[in-house]
Protein backbone atom coordinates (compact mmCIF):
# COMPACT_ATOMS: atom_id res chain seq x y z
CA UNK A 1 0.00 0.00 0.00
CA UNK A 2 1.00 3.42 -1.01
CA UNK A 3 0.98 6.38 1.38
CA UNK A 4 -0.01 9.63 0.10
CA UNK A 5 1.62 12.35 1.15
CA UNK A 6 -0.56 15.47 1.72
CA UNK A 7 0.86 19.06 3.15
CA UNK A 8 -1.46 21.51 5.51
CA UNK A 9 -0.40 25.00 6.42
CA UNK A 10 0.13 26.07 10.03
CA UNK A 11 -2.55 25.75 12.24
CA UNK A 12 -2.08 29.46 13.20
CA UNK A 13 -3.16 30.86 10.08
CA UNK A 14 -6.48 29.56 10.79
CA UNK A 15 -7.01 27.06 7.73
CA UNK A 16 -6.78 23.32 7.94
CA UNK A 17 -7.74 22.09 4.48
CA UNK A 18 -5.05 20.59 2.65
CA UNK A 19 -2.70 23.01 0.62
CA UNK A 20 -3.51 21.31 -3.07
CA UNK A 21 -7.17 20.63 -2.48
CA UNK A 22 -8.00 24.48 -1.06
CA UNK A 23 -5.82 25.49 -4.50
CA UNK A 24 -7.87 23.22 -6.95
CA UNK A 25 -10.95 25.08 -5.51
CA UNK A 26 -9.83 28.20 -6.32
CA UNK A 27 -8.83 27.28 -9.77
CA UNK A 28 -10.85 28.87 -12.97
CA UNK A 29 -13.47 27.52 -15.15
CA UNK A 30 -12.69 28.17 -18.58
CA UNK A 31 -15.78 26.02 -20.02
CA UNK A 32 -18.49 28.56 -19.85
CA UNK A 33 -16.09 31.29 -20.97
CA UNK A 34 -14.83 29.57 -24.14
CA UNK A 35 -18.37 28.08 -25.01
CA UNK A 36 -19.54 32.27 -24.93
CA UNK A 37 -16.45 33.52 -26.94
CA UNK A 38 -15.66 30.68 -28.98
CA UNK A 39 -17.93 31.13 -31.95
CA UNK A 40 -16.61 34.53 -32.72
CA UNK A 41 -12.73 33.54 -33.11
CA UNK A 42 -12.03 32.55 -36.75
CA UNK A 43 -9.28 30.30 -38.30
CA UNK A 44 -7.46 32.71 -41.26
CA UNK A 45 -5.81 31.32 -44.33
CA UNK A 46 -4.34 32.93 -46.69
CA UNK A 47 -2.51 32.43 -50.55
CA UNK A 48 -0.26 33.98 -52.85
CA UNK A 49 0.17 33.98 -56.81
CA UNK A 50 2.76 31.48 -57.94
CA UNK A 51 4.11 30.79 -61.13
CA UNK A 52 4.80 27.34 -62.08
CA UNK A 53 5.15 25.64 -65.10
CA UNK A 54 2.56 23.08 -67.45
CA UNK A 55 4.05 20.33 -69.27
CA UNK A 56 5.45 18.24 -66.82
CA UNK A 57 7.52 20.55 -65.18
CA UNK A 58 7.50 20.69 -61.31
CA UNK A 59 6.33 23.47 -59.66
CA UNK A 60 8.39 25.92 -58.28
CA UNK A 61 7.78 27.28 -54.51
CA UNK A 62 4.77 24.12 -54.96
CA UNK A 63 1.89 24.17 -52.94
CA UNK A 64 2.83 21.69 -49.23
CA UNK A 65 0.71 20.33 -46.80
CA UNK A 66 -0.66 22.03 -43.56
CA UNK A 67 3.53 21.42 -42.29
CA UNK A 68 4.68 23.93 -45.51
CA UNK A 69 2.15 26.32 -44.29
CA UNK A 70 2.71 26.31 -40.93
CA UNK A 71 6.44 26.67 -41.91
CA UNK A 72 5.85 29.41 -43.99
CA UNK A 73 4.23 31.59 -41.33
CA UNK A 74 7.06 30.88 -39.24
CA UNK A 75 9.55 32.17 -41.17
CA UNK A 76 7.64 35.23 -42.40
CA UNK A 77 7.27 36.06 -38.23
CA UNK A 78 10.62 35.70 -36.77
CA UNK A 79 12.72 35.95 -39.93
CA UNK A 80 10.85 38.34 -42.01
CA UNK A 81 10.74 36.35 -45.21
CA UNK A 82 9.33 33.10 -46.67
CA UNK A 83 10.99 29.48 -46.13
CA UNK A 84 13.35 28.81 -48.83
CA UNK A 85 10.84 26.56 -51.53
CA UNK A 86 12.48 23.43 -53.20
CA UNK A 87 11.83 23.03 -56.61
CA UNK A 88 11.98 19.68 -58.46
CA UNK A 89 14.21 20.09 -61.50
CA UNK A 90 12.54 18.89 -65.01
CA UNK A 91 13.62 15.57 -66.41
CA UNK A 92 15.28 16.73 -70.34
CA UNK A 93 13.03 16.00 -73.11
CA UNK A 94 13.68 17.43 -76.58
CA UNK A 95 10.63 16.61 -77.96
CA UNK A 96 8.46 18.19 -75.30
CA UNK A 97 7.39 21.85 -76.50
CA UNK A 98 8.54 24.67 -74.46
CA UNK A 99 6.84 24.86 -71.01
CA UNK A 100 4.24 27.29 -70.30
CA UNK A 101 4.08 29.86 -67.25
CA UNK A 102 0.50 29.40 -65.50
CA UNK A 103 -0.53 31.66 -62.51
CA UNK A 104 -1.66 29.54 -59.36
CA UNK A 105 -2.62 29.69 -56.09
CA UNK A 106 -0.84 28.35 -53.08
CA UNK A 107 -0.75 28.54 -49.35
CA UNK A 108 1.24 31.02 -48.30
CA UNK A 109 0.42 30.51 -44.44
CA UNK A 110 -2.10 30.32 -41.79
CA UNK A 111 -3.40 32.35 -38.71
CA UNK A 112 -6.28 33.42 -36.43
CA UNK A 113 -8.43 36.25 -35.70
CA UNK A 114 -11.51 37.10 -34.23
CA UNK A 115 -15.04 39.42 -35.62
CA UNK A 116 -15.47 42.73 -33.92
CA UNK A 117 -18.90 43.53 -35.56
CA UNK A 118 -21.72 41.22 -36.54
CA UNK A 119 -21.46 42.64 -40.40
CA UNK A 120 -18.20 41.04 -40.78
CA UNK A 121 -14.97 42.98 -39.62
CA UNK A 122 -12.24 41.30 -38.29
CA UNK A 123 -9.11 41.72 -36.62
CA UNK A 124 -5.77 40.22 -36.72
CA UNK A 125 -2.22 40.45 -36.91
CA UNK A 126 -0.91 42.47 -40.16
CA UNK A 127 1.96 39.92 -40.79
CA UNK A 128 -0.48 37.35 -41.49
CA UNK A 129 -1.79 38.79 -44.45
CA UNK A 130 1.42 40.76 -45.25
CA UNK A 131 1.70 40.46 -49.00
CA UNK A 132 -1.32 37.89 -49.16
CA UNK A 133 -2.91 38.28 -52.60
CA UNK A 134 -6.40 36.43 -51.30
CA UNK A 135 -7.33 35.70 -47.74
CA UNK A 136 -9.85 33.07 -46.81
CA UNK A 137 -11.93 33.12 -43.27
CA UNK A 138 -13.29 30.08 -41.49
CA UNK A 139 -15.31 30.47 -38.39
CA UNK A 140 -16.24 27.42 -36.02
CA UNK A 141 -19.52 26.05 -37.85
CA UNK A 142 -16.99 25.59 -40.77
CA UNK A 143 -18.63 28.50 -42.87
CA UNK A 144 -15.70 29.99 -45.37
CA UNK A 145 -15.57 33.68 -46.39
CA UNK A 146 -13.12 35.41 -48.41
CA UNK A 147 -12.26 38.28 -47.04
CA UNK A 148 -11.02 41.80 -48.03
CA UNK A 149 -8.24 43.05 -46.65
CA UNK A 150 -9.16 46.94 -45.35
CA UNK A 151 -5.85 47.91 -44.07
CA UNK A 152 -3.02 46.88 -41.90
CA UNK A 153 -0.49 48.95 -39.36
CA UNK A 154 3.15 47.14 -39.44
CA UNK A 155 4.15 49.57 -36.61
CA UNK A 156 1.42 47.91 -34.50
CA UNK A 157 0.86 44.66 -36.11
CA UNK A 158 -2.43 44.99 -36.71
CA UNK A 159 -4.99 44.51 -39.54
CA UNK A 160 -8.57 44.46 -40.23
CA UNK A 161 -10.22 42.48 -43.31
CA UNK A 162 -13.96 42.03 -44.06
CA UNK A 163 -16.24 39.10 -44.63
CA UNK A 164 -19.66 39.42 -45.99
CA UNK A 165 -21.88 38.76 -43.70
CA UNK A 166 -24.83 39.62 -41.13
CA UNK A 167 -25.39 38.83 -37.30
CA UNK A 168 -22.33 37.42 -36.72
CA UNK A 169 -21.14 36.24 -33.92
CA UNK A 170 -18.67 39.01 -31.74
CA UNK A 171 -16.30 39.45 -29.21
CA UNK A 172 -16.78 42.63 -26.70
CA UNK A 173 -13.70 44.78 -26.76
CA UNK A 174 -12.36 44.89 -22.95
CA UNK A 175 -10.00 47.75 -21.25
CA UNK A 176 -6.36 46.89 -21.92
CA UNK A 177 -5.29 50.21 -18.75
CA UNK A 178 -6.86 48.17 -16.34
CA UNK A 179 -5.24 44.96 -16.78
CA UNK A 180 -3.31 43.93 -13.44
CA UNK A 181 -0.70 41.34 -13.25
CA UNK A 182 -1.29 37.90 -12.05
CA UNK A 183 -4.90 38.34 -13.34
CA UNK A 184 -6.29 34.77 -15.58
CA UNK A 185 -6.79 35.13 -19.23
CA UNK A 186 -7.09 32.72 -22.29
CA UNK A 187 -5.82 32.44 -26.07
CA UNK A 188 -8.28 30.90 -28.66
CA UNK A 189 -6.28 30.33 -32.16
CA UNK A 190 -5.36 28.20 -34.88
CA UNK A 191 -1.76 27.10 -33.68
CA UNK A 192 0.04 24.78 -36.41
CA UNK A 193 -3.03 24.34 -37.93
CA UNK A 194 -5.62 23.04 -35.07
CA UNK A 195 -8.14 25.74 -34.89
CA UNK A 196 -9.94 26.22 -31.82
CA UNK A 197 -7.43 25.44 -29.46
CA UNK A 198 -7.94 26.87 -26.24
CA UNK A 199 -4.31 27.74 -23.65
CA UNK A 200 -4.78 29.76 -20.54
CA UNK A 201 -2.49 31.71 -18.39
CA UNK A 202 -2.05 34.78 -16.66
CA UNK A 203 -0.34 38.46 -17.27
CA UNK A 204 3.35 38.15 -16.37
CA UNK A 205 3.95 41.92 -16.83
CA UNK A 206 1.99 44.72 -18.37
CA UNK A 207 3.26 47.96 -20.59
CA UNK A 208 6.49 45.28 -21.49
CA UNK A 209 8.94 47.44 -24.32
CA UNK A 210 10.10 45.33 -26.39
CA UNK A 211 11.58 48.27 -28.73
CA UNK A 212 8.66 48.17 -30.94
CA UNK A 213 6.56 51.19 -31.57
CA UNK A 214 3.62 49.63 -28.49
CA UNK A 215 4.25 48.65 -25.26
CA UNK A 216 3.15 44.73 -25.80
CA UNK A 217 1.13 42.78 -22.70
CA UNK A 218 3.15 39.83 -21.58
CA UNK A 219 1.66 36.65 -20.42
CA UNK A 220 2.15 32.79 -19.88
CA UNK A 221 -0.33 31.68 -22.37
CA UNK A 222 0.95 29.11 -24.76
CA UNK A 223 1.28 30.77 -28.10
CA UNK A 224 2.25 29.25 -30.99
CA UNK A 225 2.92 29.50 -35.15
CA UNK A 226 -0.84 29.80 -35.99
CA UNK A 227 -1.43 31.66 -32.86
CA UNK A 228 -1.08 34.96 -34.84
CA UNK A 229 -3.52 37.29 -34.72
CA UNK A 230 -6.16 35.42 -32.24
CA UNK A 231 -8.03 37.22 -29.48
CA UNK A 232 -6.20 37.34 -25.52
CA UNK A 233 -9.54 37.11 -23.54
CA UNK A 234 -9.80 37.94 -19.50
CA UNK A 235 -12.14 36.04 -17.76
CA UNK A 236 -15.09 38.93 -17.92
CA UNK A 237 -15.55 37.15 -22.01
CA UNK A 238 -13.51 40.66 -23.00
CA UNK A 239 -10.62 41.00 -25.86
CA UNK A 240 -7.79 42.88 -23.50
CA UNK A 241 -5.22 42.12 -26.94
CA UNK A 242 -4.34 40.16 -29.98
CA UNK A 243 -1.52 37.76 -29.60
CA UNK A 244 1.03 39.08 -31.91
CA UNK A 245 4.34 37.54 -30.93
CA UNK A 246 6.56 35.17 -29.10
CA UNK A 247 9.83 34.67 -27.08
CA UNK A 248 11.74 31.69 -28.52
CA UNK A 249 14.98 30.44 -29.27
CA UNK A 250 13.78 27.10 -31.17
CA UNK A 251 10.46 28.74 -32.90
CA UNK A 252 7.73 27.43 -30.85
CA UNK A 253 6.49 28.61 -27.37
CA UNK A 254 9.20 28.52 -24.00
CA UNK A 255 6.70 30.36 -21.66
CA UNK A 256 6.71 34.05 -22.91
CA UNK A 257 4.42 35.51 -25.21
CA UNK A 258 3.27 39.14 -25.98
CA UNK A 259 -0.31 40.49 -27.41
CA UNK A 260 -1.12 43.96 -28.43
CA UNK A 261 -3.10 46.26 -26.31
CA UNK A 262 -6.77 46.27 -27.35
CA UNK A 263 -7.18 49.99 -26.86
CA UNK A 264 -4.15 50.32 -29.31
CA UNK A 265 -5.36 48.03 -31.91
CA UNK A 266 -9.11 49.31 -31.81
CA UNK A 267 -7.69 53.16 -32.10
CA UNK A 268 -5.69 51.71 -35.28
CA UNK A 269 -8.30 49.71 -36.75
CA UNK A 270 -10.64 52.71 -36.93
CA UNK A 271 -8.70 54.71 -39.10
CA UNK A 272 -8.01 51.41 -41.03
CA UNK A 273 -11.52 50.80 -41.36
CA UNK A 274 -11.95 54.96 -42.10
CA UNK A 275 -8.87 55.76 -44.34
CA UNK A 276 -6.79 52.36 -45.23
CA UNK A 277 -4.01 53.59 -43.10
CA UNK A 278 -2.95 54.82 -40.06
CA UNK A 279 -1.73 58.64 -39.84
CA UNK A 280 1.08 59.17 -36.72
CA UNK A 281 2.73 62.43 -35.85
CA UNK A 282 6.29 62.80 -35.37
CA UNK A 283 8.69 65.11 -34.68
CA UNK A 284 12.12 64.11 -36.39
CA UNK A 285 14.13 62.91 -33.55
CA UNK A 286 16.25 59.86 -32.60
CA UNK A 287 16.07 59.00 -29.00
CA UNK A 288 17.62 56.42 -26.59
CA UNK A 289 17.35 55.65 -22.64
CA UNK A 290 18.48 58.05 -19.62
CA UNK A 291 20.38 55.86 -17.68
CA UNK A 292 20.73 56.77 -13.79
CA UNK A 293 24.72 57.86 -14.36
CA UNK A 294 23.29 60.25 -17.45
CA UNK A 295 20.80 61.85 -15.19
CA UNK A 296 23.23 62.54 -11.81
CA UNK A 297 26.06 63.69 -14.20
CA UNK A 298 23.82 66.52 -15.70
CA UNK A 299 22.23 67.13 -12.25
CA UNK A 300 18.75 65.78 -13.65
CA UNK A 301 16.31 65.66 -10.43
CA UNK A 302 15.62 61.96 -11.17
CA UNK A 303 15.95 59.24 -14.42
CA UNK A 304 13.33 60.12 -16.82
CA UNK A 305 12.55 61.46 -20.21
CA UNK A 306 14.11 60.68 -23.65
CA UNK A 307 17.44 61.72 -24.70
CA UNK A 308 18.09 62.87 -27.90
CA UNK A 309 20.70 60.91 -30.07
CA UNK A 310 19.82 63.09 -32.91
CA UNK A 311 17.67 65.74 -34.18
CA UNK A 312 17.09 65.12 -38.22
CA UNK A 313 17.56 67.70 -40.72
CA UNK A 314 14.53 70.73 -41.48
CA UNK A 315 12.24 68.66 -39.00
CA UNK A 316 9.96 70.03 -36.57
CA UNK A 317 12.61 69.71 -33.67
CA UNK A 318 15.02 71.29 -35.67
CA UNK A 319 12.96 74.34 -36.17
CA UNK A 320 11.89 74.37 -32.51
CA UNK A 321 15.61 74.34 -31.18
CA UNK A 322 15.62 70.91 -30.00
CA UNK A 323 19.49 69.76 -29.85
CA UNK A 324 21.41 66.45 -29.66
CA UNK A 325 22.10 65.89 -25.70
CA UNK A 326 18.83 67.23 -24.79
CA UNK A 327 16.88 65.32 -22.34
CA UNK A 328 13.42 65.84 -22.78
CA UNK A 329 11.11 65.55 -19.90
CA UNK A 330 7.68 66.35 -20.79
CA UNK A 331 5.05 66.22 -24.21
CA UNK A 332 2.42 68.65 -23.97
CA UNK A 333 2.42 68.57 -20.05
CA UNK A 334 2.64 65.18 -19.93
CA UNK A 335 6.02 63.43 -18.35
CA UNK A 336 8.28 60.97 -20.38
CA UNK A 337 9.32 58.60 -17.78
CA UNK A 338 11.06 56.70 -20.18
CA UNK A 339 12.21 56.96 -23.81
CA UNK A 340 9.60 54.52 -25.71
CA UNK A 341 6.70 57.40 -24.45
CA UNK A 342 7.84 59.89 -26.40
CA UNK A 343 7.17 58.17 -29.52
CA UNK A 344 3.77 56.86 -28.72
CA UNK A 345 2.68 60.23 -27.48
CA UNK A 346 3.92 62.05 -30.69
CA UNK A 347 2.64 59.29 -33.05
CA UNK A 348 -0.90 59.66 -31.33
CA UNK A 349 -1.01 63.99 -31.80
CA UNK A 350 -2.48 65.20 -34.95
CA UNK A 351 -0.01 66.38 -37.73
CA UNK A 352 -0.27 69.85 -37.79
CA UNK A 353 -1.03 70.69 -34.33
CA UNK A 354 1.09 72.46 -31.61
CA UNK A 355 2.39 71.09 -29.38
CA UNK A 356 5.42 71.66 -26.38
CA UNK A 357 7.90 70.46 -25.16
CA UNK A 358 10.00 70.52 -22.28
CA UNK A 359 13.97 70.08 -22.23
CA UNK A 360 16.49 69.82 -19.87
CA UNK A 361 19.83 71.44 -21.49
CA UNK A 362 23.26 72.22 -19.55
CA UNK A 363 21.53 71.90 -16.25
CA UNK A 364 17.97 73.91 -16.44
CA UNK A 365 14.96 73.39 -18.16
CA UNK A 366 13.86 74.84 -21.22
CA UNK A 367 9.51 75.02 -23.05
CA UNK A 368 9.92 74.91 -26.95
CA UNK A 369 7.17 75.12 -29.29
CA UNK A 370 6.94 72.55 -31.89
CA UNK A 371 4.39 71.93 -34.73
CA UNK A 372 3.82 68.03 -35.16
CA UNK A 373 4.19 66.63 -38.32
CA UNK A 374 3.04 62.96 -40.21
CA UNK A 375 5.01 60.55 -39.98
CA UNK A 376 7.29 59.17 -43.15
CA UNK A 377 9.18 56.25 -43.83
CA UNK A 378 12.38 56.12 -41.86
CA UNK A 379 15.23 58.07 -43.32
CA UNK A 380 18.73 56.05 -43.84
CA UNK A 381 21.21 57.32 -41.21
CA UNK A 382 24.22 57.87 -43.63
CA UNK A 383 27.37 56.92 -41.70
CA UNK A 384 30.27 59.70 -42.09
CA UNK A 385 33.76 58.27 -42.79
CA UNK A 386 36.54 58.03 -40.43
CA UNK A 387 39.90 59.69 -41.03
CA UNK A 388 42.80 57.90 -39.93
CA UNK A 389 44.92 59.85 -36.97
CA UNK A 390 48.52 59.47 -36.08
CA UNK A 391 48.97 58.07 -32.75
CA UNK A 392 49.19 60.46 -29.55
CA UNK A 393 49.00 60.19 -26.04
CA UNK A 394 45.85 59.45 -24.17
CA UNK A 395 45.04 61.95 -21.66
CA UNK A 396 43.18 60.93 -18.13
CA UNK A 397 39.99 59.70 -19.59
CA UNK A 398 42.07 57.82 -21.87
CA UNK A 399 40.93 60.10 -25.24
CA UNK A 400 43.61 61.32 -27.21
CA UNK A 401 41.84 64.26 -29.53
CA UNK A 402 42.16 66.45 -32.34
CA UNK A 403 40.46 69.71 -33.84
CA UNK A 404 37.32 69.43 -36.32
CA UNK A 405 38.58 71.05 -39.35
CA UNK A 406 35.98 73.71 -40.94
CA UNK A 407 35.12 71.31 -43.70
CA UNK A 408 34.07 68.83 -40.50
CA UNK A 409 31.77 71.67 -39.40
CA UNK A 410 30.15 72.86 -42.06
CA UNK A 411 29.56 68.83 -42.70
CA UNK A 412 28.07 68.52 -39.27
CA UNK A 413 26.72 71.31 -38.68
CA UNK A 414 28.71 71.95 -35.40
CA UNK A 415 30.59 74.98 -33.85
CA UNK A 416 33.06 73.45 -32.53
CA UNK A 417 34.31 70.04 -30.94
CA UNK A 418 37.07 67.26 -31.08
CA UNK A 419 37.68 64.09 -33.19
CA UNK A 420 38.67 61.00 -31.13
CA UNK A 421 42.34 59.77 -32.54
CA UNK A 422 42.67 57.37 -29.90
CA UNK A 423 40.51 55.91 -27.45
CA UNK A 424 42.12 53.95 -24.69
CA UNK A 425 41.61 52.64 -21.11
CA UNK A 426 38.14 53.22 -19.95
CA UNK A 427 37.38 55.48 -23.04
CA UNK A 428 37.98 51.86 -24.99
CA UNK A 429 35.95 49.90 -21.90
CA UNK A 430 33.38 52.31 -22.92
CA UNK A 431 32.60 51.76 -26.45
CA UNK A 432 34.64 55.45 -27.92
CA UNK A 433 36.26 54.87 -30.99
CA UNK A 434 38.65 56.66 -33.67
CA UNK A 435 36.53 58.99 -35.44
CA UNK A 436 33.67 59.95 -32.76
CA UNK A 437 33.07 63.56 -32.26
CA UNK A 438 32.88 64.95 -28.30
CA UNK A 439 30.87 67.89 -28.12
CA UNK A 440 30.50 68.23 -24.38
CA UNK A 441 32.09 67.65 -20.94
CA UNK A 442 29.78 67.66 -18.36
CA UNK A 443 28.05 71.00 -18.87
CA UNK A 444 30.48 72.25 -21.24
CA UNK A 445 30.68 72.74 -24.86
CA UNK A 446 33.77 71.52 -26.17
CA UNK A 447 35.50 74.32 -28.39
CA UNK A 448 38.93 72.18 -29.07
CA UNK A 449 41.51 69.66 -28.63
CA UNK A 450 43.35 72.71 -26.27
CA UNK A 451 40.41 73.52 -24.25
CA UNK A 452 39.01 70.16 -24.07
CA UNK A 453 42.53 68.36 -22.81
CA UNK A 454 42.39 71.74 -19.71
CA UNK A 455 38.79 71.02 -18.71
CA UNK A 456 39.83 66.95 -18.38
CA UNK A 457 43.03 67.98 -16.48
CA UNK A 458 40.37 69.59 -14.18
CA UNK A 459 38.31 66.92 -13.25
CA UNK A 460 37.92 65.22 -10.31
CA UNK A 461 39.16 61.79 -10.36
CA UNK A 462 36.44 60.87 -7.73
CA UNK A 463 33.48 61.47 -10.21
CA UNK A 464 32.06 60.43 -13.37
CA UNK A 465 32.55 63.04 -16.29
CA UNK A 466 29.65 62.66 -18.32
CA UNK A 467 30.52 63.43 -22.34
CA UNK A 468 28.01 63.89 -24.98
CA UNK A 469 29.88 61.81 -28.56
CA UNK A 470 28.47 62.12 -31.58
CA UNK A 471 29.09 58.93 -33.89
CA UNK A 472 27.59 59.69 -37.84
CA UNK A 473 24.82 61.27 -37.06
CA UNK A 474 23.67 60.24 -33.71
CA UNK A 475 24.81 61.17 -30.44
CA UNK A 476 24.68 59.78 -26.97
CA UNK A 477 26.53 60.53 -23.42
CA UNK A 478 28.86 58.34 -22.41
CA UNK A 479 29.56 58.35 -18.40
CA UNK A 480 33.86 57.85 -17.60
CA UNK A 481 35.89 58.03 -14.89
CA UNK A 482 39.24 60.12 -15.03
CA UNK A 483 42.97 58.51 -14.26
CA UNK A 484 44.23 58.53 -10.64
CA UNK A 485 47.45 61.27 -11.41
Amino acid sequence: MTAALVFFVPASLGLVTPVGAAVAANLPDFTDLVDKVGPAVVNIRTTERNKTMTQGQGIPGGAGGPEDEEMQEFFRRFFGQPAPRQQQPAPRNRNRPVPQQQEEQVPRGVGSGFIISADGYVLTNAHVVEGADEVFVTLTDKREFKAKIIGSDRRTDVAVVKIDGANLPRLTMGDSSKLRVGEWVIAIGSPFGLDNTVTAGIISANSRDTGDYLPLIQTDVAVNPGNSGGPLINMRGEVIGINSQIYSRSGGYMGISFAVPIDEAIRVSEQLKTTGRVVRGRIGVQIGEVTKEVAESLGLPRTQGALVARVEPASPAEKAGVEAGDIITHFNGKPIEKSGDLPRQVGNTKPGSNASLTVWRKGAKRDLAITIAEMETEVAIKKEEKKPKQEQIPNALGLAVSDLTDAQKRELKLEGGVVVDLADGSAARAGLQPGDVIVRLNNTDVRDARQFNGLVAKLDPKKNALLLVRRGESSQFVPLRPAQP
